[in-house]
């Protein structure tokens, strides 16, 4: 089964706040599995709480992998909610065991980025996408002569 295309152009509605989280790991050396794998399986039980309990506060996540990093974007409702779960007991377990096991070896590495996001300060352009990204938070709208550009979109 494949995913809905949506041909033509789409844009989304900029009328809420909402919070990008960015976060992911690289592997340093790849000799060095035992370091970079218990890491790297952390993620899956906490991505799967998030996909299933939407109360949480997490609207949406994008997966992305290169040769040795990961990235996942994730959309929060609130920054409220980005910070309680991080105070988590499946977000905490995870970072202690990280600092416990791995602590300041350089054989893996972590990240994360915040952006707070205000309405009406961001735009989007979708061509012939299925829903992605913030498409997937805030559903498509197809663009019009008044969100034709992105100056128009961010309402300048």
């Amino acid at each position: 089964m494949g995913v809905k295309v949506f041909p033509g152009r789409y844009t989304i509605e900029n009328n809420e706040d909402f919070v990008i989280f960015i976060i992911g790991m690289r592997v340093n050396k790849w000799w060095s599995i035992h370091k970079w794998l218990p890491v790297l399986m952390a993620m899956p039980p906490m991505i799967k709480e998030l996909y299933v309990d939407k109360r949480i506060g997490c609207l949406s996540i994008e997966n992305f992998f290169s040769l040795r990093t990961t990235l996942m974007i994730q959309y929060w409702r609130s920054e409220e909610d980005l910070h309680n779960y991080a105070k988590g007991q499946k977000h905490l377990k995870a970072w202690n065991d990280f600092n416990k096991k791995i602590g300041n070896n350089d054989a893996v590495g972590i990240y994360h980025e915040t952006y707070l996001i205000s309405k009406g300060r961001f735009e989007s352009i979708y061509g012939n996408m299925p829903k992605f990204g913030l498409a997937k938070v805030l559903g498509l709208k197809p663009v019009s002569s008044t969100t034709n550009s992105a100056r128009k979109r961010l309402g300048k």
